[in-house]
C-alpha cells in the first residue's frame, strides 16, 4: 500500500490573485491572435497562472473576462493573470517590440524552430493562432522566429490551449535548470 497523500487546499501555499498577478517567474506573454473558443482562452489563462507566465494579450475577437464561459476552464486565473486587450494583433506586436520582446509564432513552417532546440534569456511573447487559421499572416510575417512542436501523428495539430501549456512548460523547465 502506498502511502501517498494528496495534499490539502491548506498546505499548497496558493498566491492571493494579486500576489499572483506581481509574481510572475517567467518574462513570458501569451499573444492570443483571435481565439475563438472561450474555453480555450480560460484555458491558457489558467496554464499562465499555474507556470508563472508574465501576462496574456488577447487580440481581435478572442473574448475577454470577465465571461462566464471562459471562468468554467479558467477557474479564477483571470483575475490572477495580468492581461490586456488589443483591437489589432499589429498594435500589440508593435507594443510589446518597443518593450523589448522577442516575438515568436507558434506554427508550422519552412522556417519554424523545433522546441525541444529552443533557448531563450529574454523577454518572449509567444503568439498562439486562431483554432482554424493558425497565426494570421500577417503575425507571423512581424515575429522573429517561429517555434514548432514536434508532431508525429496524422493530425499534426494541437489545440491551441495545449500547445500553450506544452511550450510554457518547455520554457520554465529551462528557466528551472539553469536556476537550480
Amino acid at each position: 500500500m502506498s502511502s501517498f497523500r494528496k495534499l490539502g487546499m491548506d498546505e499548497l501555499e496558493r498566491l492571493s490573485a494579486e500576489d499572483a498577478r506581481q509574481k510572475a517567474v517567467l518574462p513570458v506573454v501569451f499573444v492570443l491572435d483571435n481565439i475563438r473558443s472561450l474555453s480555450n482562452v480560460g484555458s491558457v489563462f489558467r496554464t499562465a497562472d499555474s507556470l508563472g507566465l508574465k501576462a496574456i494579450y488577447l487580440c481581435g475577437f478572442t473574448g475577454q473576462p470577465p465571461n462566464r464561459e471562459m471562468e468554467k476552464t479558467a477557474l479564477g486565473a483571470t483575475d490572477s493573470v495580468q492581461w490586456k486587450h488589443f483591437p489589432d494583433v499589429m498594435d500589440c506586436l508593435a507594443y510589446l517590440k518597443n518593450q523589448g520582446y522577442l516575438i515568436a509564432a507558434l506554427e508550422q513552417t519552412t522556417e519554424s524552430t523545433p522546441l525541444h532546440t529552443f533557448r531563450c534569456d529574454e523577454p518572449l511573447a509567444l503568439v498562439l493562432g486562431n483554432e482554424i487559421h493558425g497565426v494570421s499572416e500577417e503575425a507571423l510575417a512581424k515575429a522573429d522566429l517561429v517555434l514548432e512542436i514536434p508532431q508525429f501523428g496524422m493530425k499534426h495539430s494541437l489545440n491551441v490551449s495545449v500547445s500553450a501549456g506544452i511550450v510554457a512548460w518547455h520554457l520554465l523547465s529551462a528557466a528551472l535548470k539553469e536556476k537550480f
